[in-house]
């Protein structure tokens, strides 16, 4: 199985956390539920870095996730998350062996 797999990490400000999680959750909820082209968008805390959070998203493709970008859902999140975020990065990568499959 192929897809397009989106890795996120996030750096957050000190104290912003709780405010943080709730808007992401969200997020992930609604792009999992609204949008047929997401498979899976996780949403991860590192043990004992209670300023880092991971996402791990599948999409169908590239098309997939152009689609998510431009979702009302992921614009609010992104303008309303901005102050709680120090750093952002992201890895784009290919879905090449699905253990789960």
């Amino acid at each position: 199985m192929t897809g397009f797999v989106v890795m996120v990490e996030f750096l957050l400000k000190p104290g912003r956390r709780g405010d943080f999680r709730v808007l992401m959750d969200a997020n992930a909820r609604d792009s999992a539920k609204l949008e047929p082209g997401c498979r899976r968008f996780d949403v991860l805390e590192p043990q004992g870095e209670s300023d880092r959070i991971l996402l791990y998203e599948i999409y169908d493709d590239r098309a997939a996730f152009d689609l998510h970008l431009k979702s009302p859902h992921y614009l609010s999140f992104d303008k309303a998350s901005t102050d709680h975020v120090a750093r952002k990065t992201v890895a784009i990568c290919d879905l090449v062996c699905e253990g789960s499959a």
